[in-house]
C-alpha cells in the first residue's frame, strides 16, 4: 500500500492534465478495491479529492469514472451527486443503477433535469411514488411511456389519475396504460373508449378476471367524473326518457320495443332505451351508437341480456355503409356469443360511473 501511496503523492504533484486523469483514475481505483471498509473522515476525503479531480477532467473520463461508481454499494456523496446531474453520458449509469441515491437525490435530479435523466431514472429497478409522480408531471411521451413499462415504478392513486387523463387525448400512451399491471381497474376502464380494438380486448380480458369485491373497492376508489366528451344532451331528452323511465318501471320496455326504436328517426328514443335497459348513462350510450362503437354496443346489448338477433339487427344498421357489412356484422355476432353476461355486467359497472349531471364538457 505503501508503494501504491508514494505513487499517488507522485502524480498529485504533476500539473498535466494526463497525470491529473491517471491520479482521477489510480484514487478511484483504490476507492473501488475497499469501499466497504471506507466511511466517517476518510470517505469525505475521498468525496472531496475525487470530486475536485472530475471536476478538471473532460467528460469522457467522468463518464469512465461514473461506470466505476454505478454499482457500487456505498461512493462518496458529493461526487455523485454531480455526476448525478452531468451530461446525460455520464449521469445514466448513476441514474439507472446507484443504490448510494436517496429519493431526495432522486428528487432533486427529476425536479432540475431534462428528459434524458428523467427517462433515465424511469429505469431504475425502484422508482418511488414521489418521483415517479414527478416525473408523470415533467415527463413528455416518451419518458411517461418508460416509467409506465417498468414494473419497479411505483405509482400513487393521484399519479396514476394523471396518467390516465394525459392519455385521454395522448395515443402514444395508450398500450402503456393499459398493460400496466397495477393499474387500478376503474381508471383501466376510462381508457375503454379511446383505445384500439385489441387493447379493448386486454380491458375485457382484466374484468373477466375481477371479482366482486375488487369491483366494489375500484369503485369506492373512482372519481364521479366524465372519461371523455361525449356531447350535449339533446333537448328532447329529459322528456323522452321520462317516457322510456316510465315504460321499463311498468315493465312495458320490452326487446321488440328497442328493435322499433332503432329504426325511429328520432334516435333519443333508442338512446334511452338502450341508457335504461343496459343501466348505463345517456352520453355513453349515444357515444357507441354515434361512434359505431360496435363492441362496445355488444357489450350494453349482452348486459342488457338482449338477443344476439337484435344486436345483430341495429349491428347492420351500423355497418350498412361499409364494405363488407355481412361479413363484418358476422364477426361481431361471434364477439357477441363469445362475451360471459357476467364479464359485460362487470364492464357495465365501470361505464356507470362515467354519469354526469347537465352537460358533459
Amino acid at each position: 500500500m505503501s508503494a501504491t501511496l508514494n505513487h499517488l503523492i507522485e502524480l498529485a504533484q504533476e500539473p498535466s492534465s494526463a497525470k491529473r486523469r491517471e491520479l482521477l483514475r489510480q484514487v478511484t481505483n483504490v476507492f473501488m478495491s475497499h469501499p466497504e471498509e471506507i466511511a466517517g473522515p476518510e470517505m469525505a476525503l475521498y468525496d472531496e479529492v475525487m470530486s475536485q479531480l472530475s471536476a478538471e477532467m473532460e467528460t469522457v473520463v467522468r463518464a469512465e469514472i461514473a461506470l466505476k461508481l454505478a454499482n457500487a454499494k456505498t461512493a462518496p456523496l458529493g461526487l455523485l451527486r454531480r455526476l448525478a446531474s452531468d451530461d446525460i453520458s455520464v449521469a445514466e449509469p448513476i441514474l439507472t443503477r446507484s443504490k448510494s441515491l436517496s429519493e431526495t437525490d432522486l428528487l432533486h435530479v427529476v425536479s432540475t433535469q431534462g428528459q434524458d435523466h428523467l427517462r433515465a431514472v424511469s429505469r431504475r429497478e425502484d422508482v418511488p411514488e414521489s418521483v415517479s409522480g414527478v416525473i408523470v408531471e415533467r415527463g413528455d411521451d416518451t419518458t411517461v411511456n418508460t416509467l409506465l413499462r417498468n414494473d419497479g415504478a411505483r405509482l400513487s392513486r393521484a399519479t396514476n389519475e394523471a396518467v390516465v387523463q394525459r392519455a385521454q387525448t395522448s395515443p402514444a400512451l395508450h398500450e402503456a396504460v393499459v398493460n400496466r399491471k397495477d393499474m387500478p381497474a376503474d381508471l383501466m376502464n376510462d381508457m375503454y373508449f379511446v383505445v384500439e380494438a385489441r387493447l379493448r380486448e386486454r380491458i375485457m380480458q382484466e374484468n373477466a378476471k375481477l371479482d366482486p369485491s375488487v369491483i366494489e373497492q375500484a369503485l369506492s376508489k373512482s372519481r364521479n367524473t366524465v372519461a371523455i366528451a361525449n356531447g350535449s344532451f339533446p333537448a328532447d331528452y329529459e322528456k323522452i326518457c321520462a317516457e322510456v323511465e316510465a315504460l321499463y318501471t311498468n315493465h312495458k320496455l320490452t326487446p321488440s320495443l328497442l328493435a322499433k326504436y332503432m329504426r325511429d328517426p328520432n334516435p333519443t328514443w333508442f338512446l334511452c332505451a338502450l341508457a335504461t335497459m343496459a343501466d348505463i348513462d345517456f352520453l355513453t350510450a349515444k357515444h357507441v351508437v354515434e361512434k359505431r362503437e360496435i363492441d362496445a354496443l355488444a357489450i350494453a346489448c349482452k348486459a342488457a341480456d338482449l338477443e344476439k338477433s337484435l344486436f345483430l339487427t341495429y349491428a347492420m344498421i351500423m355497418l350498412a355503409t361499409q364494405e363488407n357489412a355481412m361479413g363484418r356484422a358476422s364477426e361481431y355476432g361471434k364477439l357477441y356469443e363469445a362475451l360471459p353476461k357476467e364479464t359485460a355486467m362487470r364492464t357495465i359497472r365501470f361505464w356507470r360511473l362515467r354519469r354526469a349531471e347537465g352537460h358533459a364538457a
